[in-house]
């Protein structure tokens, strides 16, 4: 089942997640239901919090990028209670896009490299390292379940600069190509 992706504006995306355990209602479910949401709005990455779900759940599927990481063919995965343990390297700058944030890109400076421990689908713990546009991705998806939003990573004059961008969306005047649950569109 497609779910509408929440609109910046909602508090759900300003909120830190809770961890969850295998008990979590219907996991499977939501699971599912928020890979086809994500590949439905042609995303890389998706976060529990950006469905309405304020835990600590994401996925990503960084294949789009092969092309430019061949590393990156066939890389799907699912992040439950993660943690980043350390982010290394120079910051360098990427263009982002959000589900969030229809219509909205803006360049974002990361660290290339990070360390994460998290669970999976089947919760086994896992610790890995990923650079380069994985890395990218997981840090996007990451400060989701953190209470982060990409816009909080640009400078205050940027923000300003997009300020009436940011309102149409809290206000749903945008026209995204998939379903969406903006903050305050009745």
């Amino acid at each position: 089942m497609i779910l509408p992706i929440v609109g910046y504006g909602n508090p759900v995306l300003k909120k830190k997640a809770g961890e969850i355990d295998q008990s979590y209602p219907n996991l499977k479910e939501l699971i599912d239901d928020m890979w086809e949401t994500m590949y439905n709005a042609s995303g890389v990455g998706l976060a529990a919090p950006q469905v309405g779900k304020s835990i600590r759940l994401f996925m990503i599927d960084a294949s789009p990028f092969e092309d430019e990481e061949p590393d990156l063919k066939d890389f799907k995965k699912i992040f439950i209670n993660a943690q980043i343990l350390e982010e290394t390297g120079e910051e360098w700058l990427f263009n982002e896009g959000c589900l969030s944030f229809p219509d909205l890109r803006e360049d974002v400076m990361r660290k290339p490299k990070i360390r994460i421990s998290y669970q999976d689908e089947n919760f086994e713990t896992r610790e890995e390292e990923f650079e380069g546009i994985a890395a990218r991705i997981i840090q996007h998806e990451y400060d989701h379940i953190d209470g982060v939003v990409f816009v909080d990573r640009i400078s205050p004059l940027k923000r300003r600069l997009i300020k009436n961008k940011l309102t149409n969306i809290i206000k749903g005047t945008v026209n995204p190509a998939y379903k969406m649950k903006f903050a305050q569109r009745k």
